[in-house]
């Protein structure tokens, strides 16, 4: 969770060191990034079980929302400056555009998780995606170098995270695999299953991998102990 406090810090003989600014954004830095898409790792900022709803979300306001976008490199760390800026001389423009990345998450959601059960997007939801990168390019310029790629180092509106997320959902619609897009089996998240023989399971092995194997040892256990 995003944090902005100043904290008086006690010494063990009682005294205080001076005030200082504590600025964290532990919950989105710790973020393990594991969907292969910048889109799938938008809506992976929300988490729970594989089936019903989610039970957590690191974004929070539109500070995380910014810290989000800078740990999923969609925006670097002087435009994550200048939206901060902008964000506090605006705080009803931050709160609309954070509202909008959440509607906008919701919608992304309903595109990408039928995919990973072979069901189709919802006409509405892609629509809406439609809609979005129409309006993401009206604020892109396309830049040079080995190829052309849109960039949005000039758009200084306060929804510019959410420019390159929208582009690329287009992108992995468009030019990817469709059926490689799959579901945790451990958790709710979403990923791009860029493994050679289309077997990974898991969104990290580390995490939900780990924890299944252990379920099987505990389990295996049991069944010996009761033979």
């Amino acid at each position: 969770m995003y944090a902005r406090n100043k904290l008086a810090i006690p010494l063990a003989d009682g005294q205080l060191v001076k005030w200082v600014l504590m600025e964290t954004v532990e919950g989105v830095t710790r973020m393990n990034l594991v969907g292969g898409n910048l889109t799938l790792d938008f809506i992976n900022t929300r988490s729970g079980p594989p089936v019903g709803l989610p039970d957590d979300d690191v974004l929070t306001g539109y500070p995380e929302l910014v810290a989000w976008g800078v740990h999923a490199g969609a925006l670097t760390e002087t435009e994550a400056t200048a939206l901060r800026r902008l964000s506090r001389n605006d705080p009803d423009g931050a709160s609309a555009a954070f509202s909008r990345a959440l509607h906008t998450r919701d919608y992304l959601d309903e595109v990408f998780r039928p995919l990973t059960v072979g069901e189709a997007p919802s006409t509405s939801a892609l629509a809406r995606l439609r809609d979005d990168e129409a309006d993401a390019l009206g604020h892109a310029q396309l830049e040079g170098g080995s190829t052309f790629d849109w960039v949005w180092r000039d758009d200084h509106t306060l929804a510019r995270p959410l420019r390159p997320v929208v582009h690329a959902a287009v992108q992995l619609l468009t030019t990817g695999a469709l059926d490689r897009i799959k579901g945790c089996g451990g958790c709710r998240f979403i990923f791009n299953d860029e493994s050679k023989n289309r077997s990974r399971r898991w969104c990290s092995m580390d995490d939900c991998g780990t924890a299944e194997k252990m379920r099987r040892y505990v389990a295996a256990r049991r069944t010996r102990a009761t033979q």
